[in-house]
């Protein structure tokens, strides 16, 4: 599957039938009605899935955090989820942004659902953190607050989908931007550049996938290898726990802040891309295929991302993991159980709709009419136009959120 994923940009898809060039014959039987599209039937229910159980991992692991330090198994654990979670995570992300061509409506939508998003939380988290630590805190855009940085390095990434598309080595051009950062001590903490470097090799493998990739993740003898692979990976951050400095899975900082040479840390990039694929396909392959109860939340992911933080950052700010009962190993069980119902609450459809004003606001007076589109678009409603389904599938597809397509 590794090796799938990897040489995924060198296989071509077959080209579509040629369309005839002369009218056909009119005494021929009409063509069968198109069926109505809906973006609900056009979701595949294991990306949806994979989408849900990544963000849960993501809310484990900052749960986690205060947890490690006083626990080597919940170091462990921290280290494993971290190995992978993002990269999984930005992958599917990628894969979902291989439509992307910088079409207008698709630039709104990019504003809309992510520009606008992070503007808005950006500055609700500066106030928060005025009110539960620092009443002196600067308002500061370029500077990300906790998680945020996603929404910058998403909006950066699908921005530059079309280049990265229309090169012949994406992967390898994109693995050394991201090696070249890892050494680069001079570039700062703005806009979390050196994260959107260092996990952009993940986010342009996504976009190099197709679906015959993904069904490499179905084949059961990778099913059946993935939980001893995954025992084996515990294992191993068990024994590293003491001999290794977590900052390593942030991606945040260049090898020289680590106290290591140039060298070591762009061997340590590359080991941890390794690492995170290996991971990223063992988790694809424990995925449920089917329907299951948490599959539509799947669509509310970036919700769940953004939302998370309040709770999170509360619980460390007014030192509840001070509290005697937490250091009780029924208490970490008790605390990683109630982390997987808030993230599954915060994807659910209520906690969306009273978050869509500002998660994906329409701003329709913001943008001008485009009277091309808007012909378009009329013209191809029509049944009977040959493009009728073409543009519903189309549509279907880039309706989905920003956080799917994260």
């Amino acid at each position: 599957m590794v090796s799938q994923m990897l040489h995924a940009r060198y296989e071509r898809a077959p080209l579509p039938p040629a369309r005839p060039d002369t009218p056909s014959d009119t005494s021929a039987e009409p063509p069968p009605k198109p069926a109505k599209a809906s973006g609900a039937k056009q979701r595949d229910p294991f990306l949806d899935n994979a989408k849900f159980l990544t963000i849960v991992l993501v809310g484990l692991g900052h749960v986690w955090e205060p947890l490690r330090s006083d626990s080597r198994a919940a170091e462990a654990l921290y280290f494993v989820v971290y190995a992978f979670h993002m990269p999984a995570f930005i992958i599917i992300s990628g894969y979902l942004s291989r439509s992307f061509t910088a079409k207008p409506g698709q630039i709104k939508r990019l504003i809309t659902g992510v520009a606008v998003p992070y503007l808005v939380f950006e500055v609700v988290y500066t106030f928060f953190m005025r009110w539960a630590d620092n009443p002196d805190r600067e308002f500061s855009l370029q500077n990300p607050g906790f998680a945020l940085w996603f929404l910058i390095a998403l909006f950066v990434w699908r921005l530059t989908t079309p280049l990265w598309q229309s090169m012949r080595w994406p992967l390898p051009v994109s693995l050394v931007i991201a090696v070249a950062a890892s050494v680069t001590p001079t570039i700062d903490g703005d806009l979390s550049l050196m994260r959107v470097c260092q996990y952009l090799p993940f986010f342009v493998l996504g976009l190099q996938l197709r679906p015959e990739h993904f069904e490499w993740a179905k084949r059961r003898e990778l099913r059946t290898a993935a939980v001893p692979m995954l025992g084996l990976v515990l294992l191993f951050a068990y024994w590293a726990v003491p001999r290794m400095d977590k900052t390593w899975f942030l991606h945040d900082r260049p090898a020289q802040e680590m106290g290591v040479p140039a060298w070591v840390g762009g061997t340590m990039y590359l080991a941890l891309f390794g690492c995170a694929l290996v991971l990223t396909v063992c988790f694809l392959a424990l995925v449920p295929r089917r329907h299951t109860w948490f599959t539509a939340l799947g669509a509310g992911t970036l919700y769940a991302y953004l939302l998370h933080v309040y709770p999170v950052k509360v619980s460390r700010e007014f030192d509840w993991y001070d509290m005697d009962w937490v250091d009780h190993p029924a208490s970490r069980v008790f605390i990683t159980l109630l982390a997987v119902v808030m993230m599954t609450v915060l994807c659910t459809k209520p906690v969306t709709r009273i978050f869509r004003i500002a998660m994906e606001p329409k701003m329709a007076w913001f943008f001008k009419e485009d009277a091309v589109t808007k012909a378009h678009e009329r013209k191809s409603d029509k049944p009977g136009t040959p493009d009728h389904q073409a543009t519903d599938q189309q549509r279907a597809t880039e309706r989905q959120p920003v956080s799917s397509s994260p």
